[in-house]
């Protein structure tokens, strides 16, 4: 609860420069948007949670002024996990070969249909795949985060905003949210990507 308190006072942060923005660029030239981003993803399954890196991209297409539908995939790169034993005084640093693969479709709604900075929340359905390549670390890693194994698919949710800026056709992306994914209940994990666009 207390993540989506914080996740809404995010979004209403990002809203505010969208409001306040003049109105003058015209729809004409807005009817697809593709971009990069670079991704941060918090595995919350773990204690302390697992902070992963990766990139992505997304593609994008008006289906009113105002709404858009949109696909987008990302790739987390492999993380080093580290292990206090129960002594506590002993501590193991491993590489897992651990990689999450994300993919989502859904809308995204737009605060205006034109104007250099928008605002915009989504909601995005899809999976993520858990993968792991490495024999030596895979078992004592898996048995951490409760039932992931190596090449498992599970269901995915994503509701999430933020603002995006634009300069003609090129722009910038700023969106947070909460990627659910569903394994013996929900599980919430924080992500977080900024990257370009271009709109056309």
């Amino acid at each position: 609860m207390k993540r989506l308190q914080w996740l809404a006072v995010l979004i209403g942060c990002l809203a505010i420069p969208s409001l306040l923005s003049a109105q003058t660029s015209s729809y004409d030239n807005n009817h697809v948007e593709v971009g990069v981003f670079a991704d941060y993803f918090r595995l919350s399954a773990l204690n302390p949670n697992l902070n992963m890196v990766g990139v992505g991209g997304r593609a994008a297409f008006n289906v009113h002024p105002n709404v858009q539908l949109e696909a987008e995939m990302s790739y987390d790169f492999e993380r080093n996990f580290t292990t206090t034993f129960n002594n506590g005084a002993t501590t193991q640093f491993v590489t897992t070969s651990f990689r999450p693969l994300t993919a989502l479709f859904g809308p995204k709604f737009q605060a205006g249909s034109s104007g250099p900075v928008r605002a915009f929340v989504t909601g995005k359905v899809g999976f993520v795949n858990f993968s792991s390549s490495s024999t030596v670390t895979v078992g004592a890693f898996n048995n951490q985060i409760n039932g992931i194994t190596a090449g498992d698919t599970k269901f995915a949710a994503y509701p999430g905003g933020g603002v995006e800026g634009f300069w003609g056709p090129f722009g910038l992306r700023l969106e947070a949210g909460d990627e659910i994914y569903f394994d013996n209940g929900a599980h919430n994990n924080l992500k977080i990507t900024f990257g370009p666009a271009l709109r056309f």
